[in-house]
């Protein structure tokens, strides 16, 4: 596959080498990244994207963040976007080819090779990600593989499918599909516990975040998360698990080791001016990610062109960041 520089105007403000740890804001209405000091929310700079940017990963050195260009309802996203974190290149684009609508993205350990759902030809990507080259292409099956997560070892990955409502294990020994099964109705955000290897999945129309045995994918727990539950991350020790509800606009809190709820955070502000969205003028909490140095979590509001700041401490907002429209995916990039 192709791999071509992306040169735009917005570089000049892109091309400032990342001095402090950041969180990357992808604005799906804006087909841009943007880049906001985890200081205070300023904006340091953003990168220009392809269409419809939906997901973003960032390297385990810290060096590299992917982005997922899924398009538009015109004409189907085929491309990833590469963003060097440093400063010290241009964005790139990694073509696809035939596999459109990617959407799910994660870094293998050790950064050299990250994997993509890519919804329109139903296959799990492998790629390399300097070279820009399709290392596998793992068949899915039936429905529309939409969120994918990796286990702490690389051995195993985890794909979710909204449409079939499944959780399915890819064996990336052998690049192939070892199993699928029934999460939930709608399933969606998937993410692997810390320390644990367990796999959590959010059933945005069952309104449910199920637990998942790693490697049967039998279900060990099933807990309520209402109102549309969309994503589920955790907080680096493992010890917390977040779920962002879109259409309540709410993040659950979950004590991952006892399996039961902890707090409910409501995202939503009395007087806030919020936009029509997919579920009508709301606040439309999308992604969520854990600061790993600090007691913070932080929550894309799409309906409000903001990031939400969570404090661990009482489990309540403590600021509001401006984005650029339509934030989707969030990520951190340590410092």
């Amino acid at each position: 596959m192709l791999l071509r520089p992306l040169c735009l105007p917005l570089l000049l403000l892109a091309a400032l080498p990342a001095t402090s740890a950041e969180l990357l804001v992808g604005n799906k209405s804006a087909d841009t990244v943007w880049r906001l000091s985890l200081e205070d929310g300023r904006k340091l700079g953003e990168f220009a994207t392809r269409k419809a940017p939906h997901e973003i990963v960032v390297a385990p050195d810290g060096n590299t963040a992917l982005v997922a260009n899924y398009g538009g309802s015109d004409a189907a996203g085929d491309t990833l976007s590469v963003l060097d974190l440093r400063g010290k290149a241009p964005p790139r684009i990694v073509e696809l080819g035939r596999h459109g609508r990617p959407h799910g993205l994660r870094f293998l350990p050790g950064g050299r090779e990250a994997l993509a759902t890519t919804e329109a030809s139903q296959h799990l990507l492998r790629i390399d990600v300097a070279s820009g080259r399709i290392v596998a292409e793992i068949a899915l099956g039936e429905g529309k593989g939409h969120m994918v997560a990796v286990a702490a070892d690389g051995k195993n990955a985890y794909v979710t499918k909204v449409d079939r409502g499944t959780l399915s294990r890819i064996d990336l020994a052998r690049n192939r599909k070892a199993e699928e099964v029934e999460a939930g109705g709608g399933a969606e955000g998937v993410a692997v516990r810390p320390g644990s290897g367990e796999v959590w999945v959010s059933n945005r129309e069952a309104g449910t975040v199920t637990v998942h045995q790693p490697q049967t994918l039998a279900i060990l727990r099933t807990l309520p998360s209402p109102g549309f539950p969309i994503r589920v991350a955790f907080t680096a020790d493992g010890r917390h698990a977040l779920v962002s509800n879109a259409r309540a606009a709410t993040l659950s809190v979950f004590d991952a080791q006892r399996k039961r709820p902890l707090a409910t955070v409501a995202l939503s502000r009395d007087g806030a001016q919020y936009r029509d969205t997919m579920l009508g003028r709301a606040a439309l909490p999308i992604g969520v990610v854990a600061d790993p140095a600090r007691p913070r979590v932080y929550v894309a509001i799409s309906g409000g062109d903001e990031v939400a700041v969570i404090d661990r401490a009482s489990w309540k907002p403590m600021a509001y960041w401006k984005t650029g429209r339509e934030p989707d995916a969030v990520a951190v990039a340590a410092d």
